[in-house]
């Protein structure tokens, strides 16, 4: 088969469509023909050798896929071959094939073609497992997502508004705020204009947030803390702004907050499971009846990699770029 290899860390033209060795599904396995992946910024991190897989998983980029199944392990129940599905992964969505633990198989959403649910499994399982399994957002709250018009933003505001949250969001450009407005946002900051930590305030009487999900990590620290209600909770998902920040504990105890940070890459095949199970409980019935849909900005030959990377790296698109066979 063949696969996006990287024989060394560099730029998009790093990423190299090579012919390798065929997967073969073990012990709770399948294996996967792969029609489409998508593009995750650890996947630009992984190419430039900051990102290694975890231990035993694909060499190969790629954390989600939609495709077929061709081949069951020994121990699989409950999928058959030829059956259509996305899938989370620990890496290889770049590839022809992949070879994924069964618990973290999801069927494809009814009304998604195959291609588009590809979008989904890496940021519906993010924003379910931190935004509601960890910050437990309720109906009635305020919600703040930084980066509201990526593949993680648009999902988010969704799901946030699907439960009766007010949402708002940071993006830096006109278009991807009233992208975000249409998509049910309550509350737009142009964070190239706008300090959101005054907008947030005064868009909640001055009690702020109740959840954050930021993918900014240190250079927002303080300002997101500073931006949380009593009791509220800020979930780090990214470090796109440095890893080394200062945290004000006085401001987080005066406020009984929390502050917690996770990656989904790294984590033991079962606790993706248990991910995987609560997003097809949860949030595909969601799809289904059209009241959450994945974004996609534009789709890129598979082979054809790097001008994907290159499309995210330039930071214009609005949702998900897909890779396709």
């Amino acid at each position: 088969m063949h696969a996006i290899t990287i024989p060394e860390a560099g730029g998009p033209e790093a990423l190299v469509w090579a012919e390798v060795p065929d997967p073969v599904p073990g012990e709770g396995e399948v294996l996967v023909d792969v029609v489409a992946s998508a593009v995750n910024r650890a996947d630009l991190l992984q190419r430039q050798g900051f990102y290694n897989p975890p231990p035993g998983s694909s060499p190969y980029p790629g954390l989600e896929c939609a495709g077929r199944v061709t081949d069951i392990g020994p121990g699989v129940s409950g999928w058959e071959i030829g059956d259509e599905v996305c899938a989370l992964l620990a890496g290889g969505g770049y590839a022809e094939q992949v070879v994924v633990p069964a618990g973290q198989l999801l069927p494809v959403p009814e009304g998604v073609d195959l291609v588009t649910a590809a979008a989904l499994p890496e940021v519906t399982s993010t924003v379910w497992s931190n935004v509601f399994m960890i910050s437990h957002l309720r109906p009635g709250e305020t919600f703040l997502v930084h980066g509201g018009s990526s593949g993680i933003g648009t999902m988010a505001i969704q799901l946030a508004k699907a439960v009766g949250a007010k949402v708002a969001v940071t993006a830096g450009t006109k278009e991807k705020l009233d992208f975000c407005g249409e998509l049910g946002a309550d509350i737009l900051i142009n964070y190239r204009e706008q300090d959101f930590v005054e907008e947030i305030k005064k868009a909640t009487d001055g009690a702020g947030a109740d959840v954050i999900l930021d993918n900014m990590g240190a250079k927002y620290l303080d300002r997101n803390v500073q931006s949380l209600a009593t009791n509220g909770r800020l979930a780090i998902i990214g470090m796109q702004g440095g890893v080394k920040g200062e945290l004000n504990i006085a401001t987080l105890l005066g406020k009984r907050a929390a502050v917690t940070a996770t990656s989904l890459r790294g984590r033991p095949a079962e606790e993706k499971a248990t991910i995987v199970a609560a997003v097809r409980e949860h949030v595909w019935p969601l799809i289904a009846a059209g009241h959450v849909r994945p974004i996609v900005d534009q789709t890129v030959p598979m082979s054809d990699a790097a001008a994907a990377h290159r499309v995210l790296e330039e930071s214009t698109h609005i949702g998900k770029v897909l890779l396709v066979r």
